[in-house]
C-alpha cells in the first residue's frame, strides 16, 4: 500500500532523529557536565516513548478505521527494542566500563535497576520474534500470546523510570497515564468482544433450541 510505504519513509528517519541529535550534542559538546546521564536518560525516554506508540497502534486502527497502520507497528516495536539497547550499553559500558561483578551488586541492591533489567530482558524475545517467519512457526495464537509481554514491558519500564526519580515525577507519572488509558482501553475492547461472543452464543443456542420445538 502507497500510504503504508509513505510513513515508514517518514518513520524511518524521525526515530533515528533523536539519536542523530544525542551524536550532534556529543560532536559540539553539548551533552553538559555529566553527559552519561542525559545519554541515560535520553534513550531510556525514546524506548518508553516508542512502546507506548507501538502499544497505540492498535486502538489508533479500531477508532479510525485505518487498518492499514498496523503495518508499522513492528518497525515502531524494533526501534523501542534499538533505544533500550542503546540504554542499556550506556549503563553496562560508559557507566560501569563492563564491571559484571559491580552490576550484579547494582541489579540486587537497586531495585530501579532490577526492573529496568526485567523490561529489557523482557524486549529481547519480542524483538528476536519480530518476523513473518516467527508468526509462522509460532502459530499466530502463541505468538500474540508471547508479544502480549509488552504489556509487562510497558509496566516495569514505567515503574522503573518512576523509582529512578527523586524529585520531579512529573514525566513518568505522565507515561504513566498514557499506559494506563492504552491499557485500559484494552480491557475495555476484550470485555466488549467477550460480551458479544456471550451474546451471539445464546442467540445461537436460542434458535437452536426455537428449531426442535
Amino acid at each position: 500500500m502507497r500510504r503504508l510505504r509513505i510513513l515508514k519513509l517518514v518513520l524511518f528517519p524521525a526515530a533515528l532523529a533523536p539519536l542523530a541529535l544525542l551524536l550532534w550534542k556529543g560532536v559540539h559538546d553539548g551533552l553538559g557536565a555529566n553527559p552519561i546521564e542525559v545519554i541515560t536518560h535520553a534513550t531510556g525516554d525514546w524506548t518508553l516513548r516508542l512502546i507506548l506508540v507501538t502499544l497505540s497502534i492498535t486502538p489508533l486502527r479500531r477508532i479510525t478505521r485505518q487498518y492499514w497502520l498496523i503495518g508499522v507497528r513492528r518497525m515502531i516495536g524494533l526501534f523501542a527494542f534499538f533505544y533500550g539497547t542503546l540504554h542499556f550499553l550506556t549503563y553496562i559500558w560508559l557507566d560501569k566500563f563492563f564491571d559484571f561483578h559491580e552490576m550484579f551488586k547494582d541489579i540486587a541492591k537497586r531495585p530501579f535497576i532490577t526492573v529496568g533489567f526485567s523490561a529489557f530482558v523482557l524486549m529481547i524475545p519480542l524483538a528476536l520474534t519480530s518476523t513473518a517467519w516467527s508468526i509462522r512457526r509460532l502459530g499466530g495464537k502463541n505468538w500474540q500470546r508471547l508479544h502480549r509481554l509488552i504489556y509487562v514491558t510497558a509496566i516495569l519500564g514505567v515503574v522503573h523510570y518512576l523509582w529512578l526519580v527523586k524529585a520531579d515525577r512529573r514525566k513518568p507519572l505522565e507515561y504513566g497515564a498514557v499506559l494506563s488509558v492504552l491499557l485500559l482501553y484494552r480491557v475495555g475492547a476484550w470485555l466488549t468482544t467477550k460480551r458479544q461472543k456471550e451474546t451471539v452464543s445464546v442467540s445461537a443456542q436460542s434458535r437452536g433450541e426455537f428449531t426442535k420445538v
